[in-house]
């Protein structure tokens, strides 16, 4: 037989569940009254401004300039040039050459360029063969040195209508850069009106080699 102190009877089940039941609170008259502004202030009563927070700067939009397109432009310079309203500048292009010594002013080939000496003779290479080319210019420039010459000038082609392209035009620049350039004092592409690319400007060391 088990012992009663085991079982609980329903009864008093029943009234320790109703001690345990939760009843909700009643709020007061007052608060039940009050306004949904007034909740709100209450519960910010504590709340306090922070002066720093008064104004926030804003960093300054970033001007961004629009960049030009120029294809456009190149475009323009071609069409006036086509049209001859432009000139071709010849020292923008690839073909152009200059060299000046370091003891003289940096604008002088500029000047050679532009025309600013009288080129005083001047010599055709047209027809000949690279070492025809060569001796005929070692024959010039001596006589031009020994005439006390400065300004001279050498018409070597552009090698346009070569199958190999400006070979004489090519060698004669390797020779004012190395053989002959004890003679030179600078040189520069030619004007348009006389040869072009297809002609050197040369200033001697004329003084120099006749003292």
């Amino acid at each position: 037989m088990k012992s009663a102190c085991m079982f609980t009877s329903l009864k008093e089940l029943k009234d320790a569940l109703e001690r345990k039941r939760y009843v909700p609170r009643c709020k007061p008259a007052e608060e039940r009254n009050k306004t949904d502004e007034e909740i709100f202030l209450e519960a910010m009563a504590d709340v306090r401004e922070i002066r720093e927070f008064r104004e926030i700067p804003l960093a300054s939009p970033t001007c961004v300039v629009p960049r030009s397109v120029r294809g456009d432009g190149d475009r323009d310079v071609l069409r006036q040039i086509v049209n001859g309203e432009k000139k071709i500048r010849l020292s923008d292009t690839g073909e152009y050459m200059e060299w000046s010594s370091t003891h003289i002013r940096k604008d002088i080939t500029k000047k050679l360029h532009e025309g600013g000496f009288s080129v005083q003779d001047c010599i055709d290479l047209h027809g000949m063969t690279r070492n025809e080319a060569e001796e005929a210019l070692n024959r010039f420039f001596s006589e031009a040195v020994r005439k006390r010459l400065f300004c001279i000038k050498v018409i070597h082609g552009r090698g346009l209508r070569s199958p190999q392209g400006p070979v004489l035009k090519e060698a004669f620049r390797g020779w004012l850069d190395g053989s002959f350039r004890k003679w030179v004092l600078a040189y520069a592409t030619a004007r348009g009106c006389d040869g072009g690319l297809g002609a050197t400007y040369i200033l001697l060391k004329a003084q120099q080699f006749n003292k």
